[in-house]
């Protein structure tokens, strides 16, 4: 039986249920005692009645009242016996008297067994459920991992750029899936779990993918947050289950991306969510101190917020090893460029030595990003392939904000503003020690009027006091 079909078994029989409530519930007629009825039959006020074995229905000649309402037609229930000397006194009081037989279908025996069938064929369908085929009924404690097979295709470390230095460290973790004895054999001990730090969008997800994919080991990916639920325990349920699967599959690597959802510090909660989210942190730890390198499974978990980490779960023996993969540098964003250029046919024009310089501080994603936002560009002015001027547009577009086209200025503001910036660019020019200057417009964007922008010839990590003296000559040169 399918949800959808359990689903509308579930909304027949309420129906049903609901139907006969009502009809159960006539609020059209008032039910009177047998000595009620004689009372209302001696004083004439008893219009016509109907037999239906031993109930009775009739109407009244005046209405009577009762909890403030008023009735004309009502039912009674007739002792055994009193048939004979009632039919005599309701001819004597010209009563129209009606006989019917009671109604002994098959239909209403089917209409009041239907819902108690279904309801039992629900609980069937339940318990069968819990049997067999999984137990789906209760699959809501099972781990959500997603596992990617090694015949999937695959990442690798070709598909992942500007993290020349994590691939490094993660490079152990490769060889020790592809030849465990190496490390054995004089000793050492993988650590058992490596936690990826870094911006969002840097690739932490990336590399873990690509980690599997060099391996060609299986691959269970669960996001932090897909551990914890309303039900107490199902959290800790999901971190043993989790395991479980991965000890099945081993060698392999599971991989929690956002585990600070999952492993702040103990002790800060108010009770309630926050006392099951260190229910399943204390599963957690415990699993990872449970399973021995020599199992084969190795745990990869990503975060960019390390300083909200529980102490006990980054310590030694659980989380061995911090891997930073930071935003890449000037080379770093050039290769990530030249890796999402493959797939979009590219014009001669293009330089992305250029367009790496021009965006210091991005991430990887908001590289992919700018070479989305490129192609879509040119596929709006019908061009056959992506040019520069489509790369330059879409990384103002990124980082400053889309065209403000409906901006209204006067004649005067824009001279104003093209004054202005046309100062900043000239100070830019002139001042030794500045980066050169790349492009000045006075086309709105985002919450920027006008931009003069410089385009450095590479990452800057120190600065020096003429550099610093020249950024303000720079600024004051638009006043």
């Amino acid at each position: 039986m399918s949800k959808t079909l359990a689903l509308w078994v579930i909304i027949i029989v309420m129906s049903i249920f609901a139907l006969r409530f009502v009809q159960g519930q006539d609020e059209t007629r008032v039910e009177l005692a047998y000595t009620e009825f004689r009372d209302q039959l001696e004083n004439g006020n008893v219009d016509e009645v109907t037999f239906i074995q031993l109930d009775l229905e009739g109407e009244l000649r005046a209405p009577i009242t009762r909890e403030g309402r008023q009735y004309t037609t009502f039912t009674s229930i007739l002792p055994n016996g009193s048939q004979e000397s009632l039919l005599e006194q309701l001819e004597t009081q010209d009563v129209v008297i009606r006989a019917e037989k009671p109604q002994t279908g098959w239909g209403t025996l089917l209409i009041g067994a239907l819902p108690w069938l279904l309801f039992l064929a629900f609980w069937i369908w339940i318990f069968r459920t819990m049997q067999g085929g999984g137990n789906r009924a209760f699959q809501f404690s099972r781990s959500k991992a997603k596992m990617i097979s090694p015949e999937a295709p695959k990442i690798t470390f070709a598909d992942v750029a500007g993290a020349d230095e994590a691939k490094e460290e993660l490079q152990e973790i490769i060889e020790f899936l592809k030849d465990p004895q190496k490390f054995a054999r004089l000793g050492g001990r993988l650590p058992k779990g490596v936690l990826l730090v870094g911006p969002p969008g840097t690739g932490k997800t990336l590399l873990a993918k690509a980690v599997a994919g060099e391996a060609g080991r299986p691959f269970f990916q669960m996001s932090g947050s897909d551990f914890v639920e309303m039900f107490v325990g199902v959290g800790a349920s999901r971190v043993r289950d989790l395991f479980e699967q991965g000890k099945a599959h081993a060698p392999c690597i599971i991989f929690i991306d956002e585990i600070d959802a999952v492993g702040r510090h103990r002790g800060a909660g108010l009770g309630g969510g926050h006392d099951e989210r260190e229910q399943t942190l204390n599963a957690l730890l415990v699993e990872m101190d449970g399973f021995e390198s020599n199992e084969g499974v190795i745990l990869l978990a990503a975060t960019n917020r390390p300083d909200v980490l529980d102490p006990a779960l980054l310590r030694p023996g659980r989380f061995d090893r911090q891997v930073v993969v930071d935003a890449p540098d000037v080379k770093g964003r050039e290769a990530i460029l030249r890796v999402h250029a493959k797939k979009l046919p590219l014009a001669d024009d293009v330089e992305l030595g250029i367009l790496a310089r021009g965006t210091p501080g991005l991430s990887g994603a908001d590289l992919a990003n700018i070479c989305n936002e490129a192609a879509l560009l040119a596929a709006r002015r019908n061009g056959d392939k992506v040019a520069q001027a489509d790369f330059e547009k879409a990384k103002d577009k990124v980082m400053l904000g889309a065209e403000r086209k409906s901006l209204v200025l006067t004649e005067h503001e824009r001279k104003l503003t093209a004054w202005h910036e046309a100062g900043h660019a000239v100070i830019g020019l002139r001042v030794p020690g500045l980066d050169p200057v790349h492009k000045v417009t006075i086309v709105p964007r985002g919450r920027a009027l006008a931009i003069t922008a410089s385009l450095p010839k590479e990452d800057r990590h120190s600065y020096t006091k003429d550099w610093l003296q020249g950024q303000l000559v720079m600024l004051f040169g638009g006043r």
